[in-house]
């Protein structure tokens, strides 16, 4: 009885370790929530703590509609990076805009895009009269995008960042 009861009670233990390990699967952002920063290439998406930050070249934004079912594809590498940040606390635009960022928050845990690709698909978007054009908006979507951080990494088939919205 004793051996069962031993054995028992280590199954439970098994069952309630934890390795610590990350298991996304999806990120919990605001798809109309698409930000950026004025003084550099940043677009990002805010969630409470959370970040989702796109560093790209100013070229994968080119105001002119895309084809239908020909997106732009931009290919994530050291000059185009995705990046997923958890902070220590709440976050807004100056955590990343400021030429000096601010002391608090403080980065908690970060994972970098290390390939895939971005799809961006671009819309003008037309004044109440139908016909002036007042800027564009750029779908845009992960494809088969892979995150890399010091502890684990996890990817994504897809995933709809958002829609940034350009000025003429």
């Amino acid at each position: 009885m004793k051996k069962l009861l031993v054995l028992v009670a280590s199954v439970f233990m098994l069952q309630a370790c934890d390795d610590g390990d990350i298991t996304l699967e999806s990120f919990n952002f605001n798809p109309d929530n698409v930000d950026n920063c004025t003084n550099n290439n940043l677009v990002f998406n805010i969630n409470r703590n959370e970040i989702l930050i796109l560093n790209l070249e100013p070229s994968s934004f080119i105001n002119e509609p895309t084809p239908v079912g020909s997106p732009r594809v931009v290919n994530v590498n050291s000059n185009n990076q995705i990046i997923y940040r958890i902070y220590s606390s709440n976050v807004n635009s100056s955590s990343i805009c400021s030429t000096i960022p601010p002391a608090n928050p403080v980065v908690q845990n970060e994972w970098n895009a290390t390939g895939g690709t971005i799809e961006i698909i671009t819309n003008a978007v037309y004044a109440t009269n139908g016909t002036t054009i007042t800027g564009y908006t750029h779908n845009i979507k992960f494809k088969n995008v892979n995150f890399s951080g010091s502890a684990n990494s996890f990817s994504f088939t897809e995933y709809n960042f958002g829609n940034y919205l350009t000025d003429l």
